[in-house]
């Protein structure tokens, strides 16, 4: 069942978003391009290109793909390239002031309170809440499947969610006010609430950015419902009678530096991009890799030896992990091929000079995982799905390079080592227990608006395993 490290993929290259024509395309063309999907309004060259410059009536916008840039933009001096207020724009009608999309002072208080709550030792402590969600995810998958045909990616969302409410909340997604609130953060996905005016221009605080009503409606919504969650749980905190998850540790951690704690209203930030990061992010990675799976079955197959090893029939236990090394690598694989967030947007705050040119004060620079994962000059055979090139000298040389799925330097997701944990688990609790197949011949489309889907969804065979 298994294969030297490096040795090419017996099946097909798996689906690639579309690109746009190559050559200039008018600005309303390309807003038109964007809204239907962010790939389809970049061109192809992109996957081959160091850098590359775009202009628009509005502010220009550096696109870079060179390792050394990134590592400046990213990891050596990322105060000077703080997050871009445009992409804030859209997002802060849900997000408020949230670690995602604060700045400066702000995000490094954040940062000093969330990050104990995922070290590692504490990692540990939540496993059981998310052995408790893969048993959820198998019994809801066994029920769906017979059926017929699973749409996964429907499938994956519910597994990802009720990780979240189970860990951060101690509820599971049945829960009413989990299940609504997992209801209308999808309904806010489809309401593509990054188009705003406050996107193309700089405008005061105080001028409407007339966002879309249900983008509106929907992140109201939301922000209700974990407002509820939180004061509830701060009554709780209060009357010593609140569960020891990650809720109360973030909630009762003081910042080390200031003493100060989240207020109610901070809490329901976090807790809004806590659930838009780690639900929508692992829903769209565990769907995919469950799609690579059933199209490359000689994979799907070491996966399943290599669980029935360390597990058996059954779950895997915190300690197995380690030793589920092709399983995570296909995750790992997953998140190159199909990064769930498709780009980084920052800002340059001073005069740069990127590749002999200049990069202007304002200059937006984009750094694109799902460019830089597939890119030509930095992977072999990039277009592949090979687990094993991470086993490699050249695919860890390249990992080093162009690979960051959680984005990188001080920025970086805190809740990357979470988000692998429960990708491997997932992983190892459904291949375990069913065999995957395409339920079409035709391939799934991926598209990007806030993390990268299929267009439509994607269609698998299920069958319980003997």
């Amino acid at each position: 069942m298994t294969r030297p490290p490096g040795a090419s993929p017996a099946r097909s290259v798996p689906p690639k978003p579309r690109s746009r024509p190559e050559g200039r395309v008018g600005w309303l063309r390309y807003l038109a391009l964007f809204r239907e999907d962010i790939f389809a309004s970049q061109p192809a060259r992109l996957y081959r290109a160091r850098m590359a410059e775009f202009r628009t009536p509005f502010f220009r916008s550096f696109l870079v793909n060179e390792p050394e840039l990134v590592r400046l933009v990213l990891n050596e001096r990322p105060d000077d390239f703080p997050k871009s207020e445009r992409v804030g724009e859209g997002l802060r009608p849900l997000l408020g002031n949230s670690v995602f999309v604060t700045n400066g002072e702000t995000w490094k208080r954040q940062r000093r309170i969330i990050d104990p709550a995922f070290e590692g030792g504490r990692l540990r402590e939540t496993y059981p809440a998310m052995l408790a969600a893969a048993e959820a995810a198998r019994d809801r998958l066994g029920r769906a499947a017979a059926a017929g045909p699973v749409e996964i990616e429907e499938q994956a969302s519910f597994a990802a969610a009720d990780v979240i409410f189970r860990t951060l909340f101690s509820v599971p997604i049945t829960d009413e006010v989990a299940a609504r609130v997992f209801h209308a953060f999808r309904a806010h996905q489809r309401a593509q609430p990054l188009l705003n005016l406050g996107a193309f221009f700089r405008l005061p605080r105080w001028v409407p950015r007339f966002r879309g009503r249900r983008a509106r409606r929907t992140a109201r919504e939301i922000r209700a419902l974990i407002t509820a969650m939180t004061r509830a749980r701060m009554d709780e905190i209060a009357r010593g009678a609140a569960p020891d998850d990650l809720a109360t540790k973030i909630m009762t951690t003081a910042d080390p530096e200031t003493g100060e704690r989240f207020d109610t209203a901070e809490m329901v930030d976090q807790v809004a991009i806590f659930f838009l990061a780690g639900h929508e992010t692992s829903a769209s990675a565990l769907a995919w890799a469950l799609y690579l799976l059933a199209t490359h079955p000689e994979a799907q197959a070491r996966v399943l030896d290599e669980v029935r090893a360390v597990a058996g029939t059954g779950l895997p236990e915190f300690g197995d992990l380690a030793r589920l090394a092709f399983t995570r690598n296909v995750f790992r694989e997953a998140l190159r091929l199909y990064p769930p967030v498709p780009m980084m947007v920052r800002e340059a705050t001073r005069p740069e000079r990127f590749r002999d040119r200049d990069v202007p004060v304002g200059s937006q620079i984009v750094i694109a995982p799902f460019f830089l994962h597939r890119h030509e000059r930095h992977w072999d055979n990039p277009d592949a799905f090979d687990p094993d090139r991470f086993e490699t000298e050249a695919g860890r040389r390249s990992a080093r390079l162009a690979y960051l799925p959680f984005s990188a330097g001080p920025r970086v997701c805190t809740g990357a080592g979470f988000a692998m944990i429960e990708g491997v688990l997932m992983l190892a609790a459904l291949v375990g227990a069913f065999h995957f197949a395409p339920a079409e011949d035709r391939p799934p489309r991926p598209v990007a608006h806030l993390t990268v889907r299929a267009l439509g969804g994607i269609r698998l065979v299920v069958t319980p395993r003997n």
